[in-house]
């Protein structure tokens, strides 16, 4: 079938969809605030408008159906574009206020998200932004933040997850230190010279062998398990590390150390509550960073001297 096509009323799309995510027809009338009764009379009457079964009813619960699977990212969609015309709408995102907490790792709050808040300040200032930079995983249940920004893929149920993009990661050293070890050109040249890595355990050490590089412990004097030490100590000259090359390359202080190779994928996500559907101004900022997270790296003009 396709989707495009059909006709179908809006409050009966958004009933499936939250049925979808709630994972039951008790839990998202709870959400939406009506009866449940009502709320399976809208899913029922979307099915008979469509000519299909969404739901096949699994003992207490529901699960989709091929043609649930195919329609919920239309749905979906169509709920993003409304919140996104809705925020347009003249006035709307002026007189949005509230603050908007970001988990984000230290190098994507230090480097990434500069240039992105910037936007925000210009069309939401009645937004405030609490960022919390770590390197852990942040609760989003237990609301210890709004939004993440994250290196994996999530696990965690019930929240709202959206694959941005694979970054290249790739590793840097200055040319002084590459100089001082012999300006070596192939991995196996690369056995005695210092890396500054997340700590000395077997984690790291494996990362660094899908570049061909075969270390021991010996090759870590300094850690640190702070991304930006880790690269302060990088551009500075007292080793060798790894980030994302679009942050990497905008370094002139760096170089690439075997750039024939193949890089380490670095998956970004981006991931909120449930309710990033209902609160105008946690979209408003999932929105900006999806788009934002989408494009390559560029740092945040400090404006004219």
């Amino acid at each position: 079938m396709d989707w495009r096509t059909t006709k179908f009323d809006w409050n009966r799309a958004r009933a499936f969809l939250v049925t979808v995510e709630e994972g039951s027809l008790s839990a998202a009338a709870r959400q939406l605030g009506m009866a449940q009764p009502t709320l399976g009379r809208q899913v029922a009457a979307l099915e008979e408008e469509l000519g299909v079964a969404l739901f096949e009813r699994v003992g207490r619960g529901l699960t989709l159906t091929p043609s649930g699977l195919e329609l919920v990212d239309h749905v979906r969609a169509m709920g993003e574009a409304a919140s996104r015309m809705s925020l347009a709408a003249s006035g709307k995102v002026q007189s949005i206020e509230g603050t908007v907490s970001i988990s984000a790792s230290e190098v994507d709050a230090a480097f990434r998200l500069p240039k992105i808040l910037g936007q925000l300040r210009e069309i939401a200032p009645g937004v405030d932004v609490e960022i919390v930079a770590t390197n852990t995983e942040s609760d989003l249940r237990r609301r210890e933040a709004d939004i993440a920004i994250r290196n994996y893929r999530p696990t965690q149920p019930n929240l709202v997850a959206r694959k941005i993009r694979d970054i290249d990661g790739r590793i840097y050293a200055t040319p002084c230190y590459l100089e001082s070890i012999g300006n070596p050109v192939t991995p196996e040249e690369f056995g005695a010279a210092d890396f500054i890595g997340f700590n000395r355990t077997g984690e790291f050490i494996a990362a660094m062998t899908r570049f061909g590089l075969a270390l021991t412990q010996r090759n870590f004097p300094i850690v640190s398990e702070s991304h930006l030490v880790q690269w302060s100590h990088v551009r500075q000259g007292l080793g060798i590390g790894i980030i994302t090359a679009d942050i990497g390359d905008a370094e002139p202080a760096v170089v690439q150390v075997l750039p024939e190779l193949d890089p380490i994928l670095v998956p970004v996500w981006l991931v909120a509550h449930r309710e990033v559907h209902t609160s105008r101004r946690v979209w408003l900022v999932f929105d900006l960073l999806a788009r934002e997270l989408a494009r390559p790296y560029t740092p945040r003009s400090s404006g004219p001297a």
